[in-house]
């Protein structure tokens, strides 16, 4: 099979297409995967923007797995991960006839703990009724998992309180001294991964292996000569998040929550203890308190001054300190208490960084919620340490997504990550977006400041949304905005609702689907990574311009680090993200050949201001209109034709 070109393997005869029902050569695809296959042989990086449609996923495997080579692909979410070694990887596997050995590999919240789901301690953790029903469920099937991957448990939510309960963290892992690690899945898991021909992995766990945050077993991932990094658009803000330095009240919850079963279980439920624990735990809410009762994200320096907070903060690491103490004199009762003892030292050092000064390269904040928050280090730009971690690789570097150029320009995701020697290919889609789709921008709504916007464009989308019948995704740029669509969209009854929050994701889209007249309501995180095919979905509205918050801490440091480069932050930052940002949730629309709808945005903007042009230029070619009556038109005729 390897001595076979890619023009035959993809040809109308080839081994594709008689080992997949419907599958059809199309041109962009087997150019992406001959501008792959060369990446891999030279050893290059590549940067492939590839529209919806092209067929990515297969133009990046056949060579991936030809090459003979040790590969990493590495995607956005874990959905997406499944979706590949559950399908698409088995299906060209098969097909190509090559006997490859493939690993999926996640991060280790994601498998059961043994230890903790068969321990006694977690009996004294205060349940709800719900979370003990979950709990019962997990250890009725836990033994019935294939690899002790949470998802497995289908009949238990994603976002169930459980699932801390029964998994690890780096924290509280206890490494090779675990009585269960010998059988533990995430054990079992990396050492399938090491032995594998082709490991796949999501972003988070990939960076999480660059920065060494997960070093109780050592490395987390292989070492490969192929490194495919799809959904790349996302890599920056997660690159971010794990070059960086972050410190969670949640995670001292975790360790006092830990500590207190410990000392129950372990301890003969030690007194001086337990009232370390709770005098901690009132501190640690104290401290939250003085950092200011409305949720926020803010710089550091706007905190650091305040004397009330230096109190607060001077009283909480004394009685941190304080319970240091008491454990370090416990530990050697039991491994836990040891751990806990470890844990508690590990962590007030870092605490202590996070409130110190500010080093340089780093972006300082902090970010609060109703109970609870978060200190960070950000770095100021990732490029150079990815840049460094690339270079220590022997490997080709394909990065693709469907979104990675500003019309034909890759420098702002190039120059982001510091890839200075990547070829380039922009490959439209197949689509034929004219006939497919309409792009409708309705006329006289006021500026998006405007106190009345939200209600004009409320009143812009009904007309649509009753046309259509709802099958649409509504998308916001603030759940504030979100939740008074909800409120005024309530009473409509030629449609159906669905709120982003009121249930997890993966069952607000199967409802969704099912409904056949709903309008779903989401934010960010149904802007992409979403794809619904068919009549159940026929319109995306987008309320605004996915502009960022610009008060955010990050924003703001590294617009004055562009400043000082003599670069205009909007014009080198702040345009391409949101234009970026924009492709995506346009792409939610037109999934498949057959697919026809409404592409409705709502800011003026896009009309009004020089840089709307940028805005559209990046946009599938649909026909354009700010006349609903030819947006009904359009609407009515593509209804005859798919009812003929």
């Amino acid at each position: 099979m390897e001595s076979q070109s890619l023009q035959s393997i993809f040809a109308d005869d080839g081994p594709l297409a008689k080992h997949i029902e419907g599958f059809k050569v199309r041109a962009p695809q087997l150019t992406l995967s001959e501008s792959i296959e060369t990446a891999i042989k030279e050893q290059q990086a590549l940067i492939a923007e590839a529209g919806t449609g092209t067929g990515k996923t297969f133009a990046y495997l056949v060579p991936a797995l030809l090459s003979g080579k040790k590969v990493i692909i590495s995607t956005g979410t874990k959905t997406l991960q499944d979706q590949l070694f559950k399908r698409d990887l088995p299906i060209i596997r098969d097909a190509l006839g090559l006997p490859i050995k493939v690993s999926l590999l996640k991060g280790r919240s994601n498998y059961l703990c043994l230890h903790r789901l068969s321990g006694e301690g977690i009996e004294h953790y205060q349940l709800d009724k719900a979370t003990l029903n979950d709990l019962q469920e997990v250890r009725r099937k836990a033994g019935r998992t294939q690899h002790g991957d949470i998802a497995e448990l289908t009949s238990i939510p994603e976002d169930a309180k459980v699932w801390p309960i029964v998994t690890s963290t780096n924290d509280n892992c206890l490494g090779a001294d675990c009585p269960a690690y010998n059988d533990c899945y995430l054990v079992k898991a990396r050492r399938q991964a090491m032995d594998a021909d082709v490991v796949v992995v999501n972003h988070h766990l990939f960076f999480a292996d660059m920065s060494l945050k997960e070093d109780k077993f050592g490395e987390l991932l292989p070492k490969a000569e192929v490194i495919i990094l799809d959904e790349a658009h996302q890599l920056g803000d997660v690159a971010s998040k794990f070059l960086g330095q972050t410190l969670t009240s949640r995670r001292i919850t975790e360790l006092l929550n830990d500590t207190e079963v410990e000392a129950i279980t372990s301890a003969d439920g030690d007194k001086q203890l337990l009232q370390a624990i709770d005098r901690l735990r009132t501190a640690l809410a104290e401290l939250r308190l003085q950092m200011g009762e409305m949720s926020q994200r803010a710089p550091w320096d706007r905190l650091k001054g305040k004397s009330a907070w230096l109190e607060a903060k001077e009283h909480f690491e004394s009685e941190w300190l304080f319970l240091v103490g008491i454990l370090e004199k416990l530990a050697s009762r039991a491994k836990g208490l040891e751990n806990c003892w470890e844990r508690a030292t590990e962590l007030l050092q870092t605490f202590k960084q996070l409130t110190a000064n500010t080093p340089e390269q780093q972006i300082h904040w902090y970010e609060t919620f109703s109970k609870s928050f978060s200190l960070n280090f950000t770095p100021l730009s990732v490029a150079e340490p990815f840049n460094d971690y690339r270079a220590e690789q022997e490997a080709a570097w394909i990065f693709t997504s469907a979104t990675l150029a500003v019309g034909d320009d890759f420098s702002h995701f190039s120059d982001n990550l510091g890839i200075d020697d990547a070829k380039t290919v922009k490959l439209d889609s197949p689509f034929d977006f004219a006939r497919q789709g309409i792009f409708y921008v309705p006329r006289d709504l006021p500026d998006p400041n405007n106190p009345a916007y939200n209600d004009a464009v409320l009143a812009a989308a009904l007309p649509v949304l009753r046309l259509t019948g709802g099958r649409a995704f509504f998308l916001f740029t603030s759940f504030k905005a979100l939740h008074h669509a909800a409120e005024v969209l309530a009473s409509e009854r030629s449609f159906e609702l669905f709120i982003q929050g009121d249930q997890p994701k993966s069952q607000l889209l199967a409802a969704f689907r099912q409904s056949k007249r709903g309008v779903l309501l989401g934010t960010s995180s149904f802007w992409e990574g979403v794809d619904v095919r068919g009549e159940a979905l026929s319109c995306v509205i987008i309320d605004k311009l996915p502009f960022a918050t610009p008060d955010d801490p990050i924003l703001k440091a590294r617009a004055s680090a562009l400043r000082q480069q003599g670069k205009i932050p909007f014009l080198h930052y702040h345009l391409p993200n949101s234009i970026i940002a924009l492709k995506q949730g346009a792409g939610r629309l037109i999934r498949d050949v057959e697919d026809r709808g409404i592409l409705m945005i709502c800011d003026p903007r896009l009309v009004a201001k020089d840089y709307g042009r940028s805005f559209i230029q990046s946009l599938p070619p649909m026909t354009r209109t700010r006349d609903f009556a030819k947006v009904r038109q359009f609407f009515e005729r593509q209804h005859e034709i798919i009812s003929d």
